[in-house]
């Protein structure tokens, strides 16, 4: 287990006793997260279907990544062709909000200038690479 899937871990074993079918970050405004490790890094991968690259913010800070979104969906209903041409006469107007924030601390082993992310088919992938490891370094020693 690494720093990435530590938090939800817990937080999904703390609460399946006492709710069942709880999962810690299975609401559907919070969108799950899969973190997988090879020898170059490590890669981030989100499903937001419905969304565009646009709609999606990514911010490095300190070695916190934080992907958000905020969308707003409208859904117009007019009862009758009178009423599409009187544009007073609103039947139904529904309005959704869909909004999520989600904060990862970043092992300090990724090399945060090169995080590179792509959006495609609904997918967020975000690739964080390793840092270099740094080699031994023999230090030579003078004479006094």
């Amino acid at each position: 287990m690494n720093e990435l899937s530590l938090f939800d871990s817990l937080m999904n074993r703390a609460l399946s006793d006492v709710l069942p079918d709880y999962t810690y970050n299975g609401s559907y405004n919070v969108p799950r997260v899969d973190v997988r490790e090879n020898k170059d890094g490590y890669t981030l991968e989100m499903d937001l279907p419905g969304r565009t690259e646009k709609d999606v913010n990514l911010e490095l800070d300190h070695n916190v990544l934080t992907i958000s979104s905020k969308v707003e969906e409208k859904k117009e209903e007019k009862s009758d062709k009178k009423a599409e041409k009187d544009e007073g006469s609103w039947l139904i107007r529904e309005r959704r909000i869909s909004e999520f924030s989600r904060r990862f601390t970043l092992p300090d082993d990724v090399n945060g200038e090169k995080v590179a992310a792509s959006f495609k088919n609904g997918v967020l992938t975000v690739k964080l690479p390793h840092k270099a490891i740094a080699t031994p370094k023999r230090i030579a020693i003078e004479a006094a």
